[in-house]
């Protein structure tokens, strides 16, 4: 299960050494603790990460074929936590530490940063090959994120990107040893810690107003 940690501004939250999939009890979590993040008034920034093989694999695919009924509520759930990630009112960076596939890679992209380990672990979005289209709101948020050739070619052929072929599409902008990854962007996070959280959750919103929309079920 996730966990938090606090290092002076950076709020580092831990998805855990799992998988990381995104079943009800780890949603719970995760929320709670942004809301903790949220409501704390001195600078902040936040650090997302995993330990060990997984950033997270997304979707709680055996949780969904036990409660298929409510697949759509739970779907409208998670994109509810991207736009939330994706409009932090603090500096935000994603240390991918291992496999991001699905919408543990959506989660990384929702950060204003992402810096990827070397050694082993995939960016992958399969949902071409698991007959899964991305929601109207996924799209876009790939969209934001991703140059024009770089989101065809992840949204389209379900490619997996090690580490240099993250930073070659630009999916990723650092990458770092196994041992150094967590330093790096707790430091690198760390020099972004003060920024006015009224005004930089209010430019995050107006840059995104056209991913945030679809993600939460509004008009553009």
């Amino acid at each position: 299960m996730p966990t938090m940690h606090r290092d002076g501004p950076v709020w580092l939250l831990d998805f855990g050494a799992d998988e990381n999939r995104f079943s009800p009890q780890f949603l719970d979590q995760v929320e709670s603790f942004l809301d903790d993040l949220i409501a704390s008034s001195e600078p902040a920034v936040l650090v997302t990460t995993g330990t060990g093989k997984f950033f997270s694999n997304g979707l709680d695919l055996e949780w969904v074929a036990a409660h298929a009924d409510q697949f759509l509520a739970y779907v409208a759930r998670v994109e509810v936590l991207l736009a939330r990630l994706l409009t932090l009112p603090v500096p935000t960076v994603a240390a991918i530490n291992g496999h991001a596939f699905g919408g543990g890679a959506l989660v990384a992209l929702c950060h204003d940063y992402r810096l990827m380990r070397t050694e082993r672990g995939f960016f992958c979005l399969p949902e071409v090959d698991i007959r899964i289209p991305f929601s109207p709101g996924m799209s876009a948020l790939i969209q934001a994120k991703l140059t024009p050739r770089a989101a065809v070619d992840a949204m389209t052929t379900g490619a997996r990107y090690g580490a240099a072929e993250a930073l070659a599409a630009g999916i990723v902008d650092q990458v770092h040893a196994q041992d150094e990854l967590r330093s790096a962007a707790v430091e690198f996070a760390r020099g972004l810690a003060g920024k006015d959280r009224m005004t930089l959750g209010t430019i995050k919103e107006r840059m995104f107003a056209s991913v945030t929309a679809p993600l939460l079920g509004r008009d553009v």
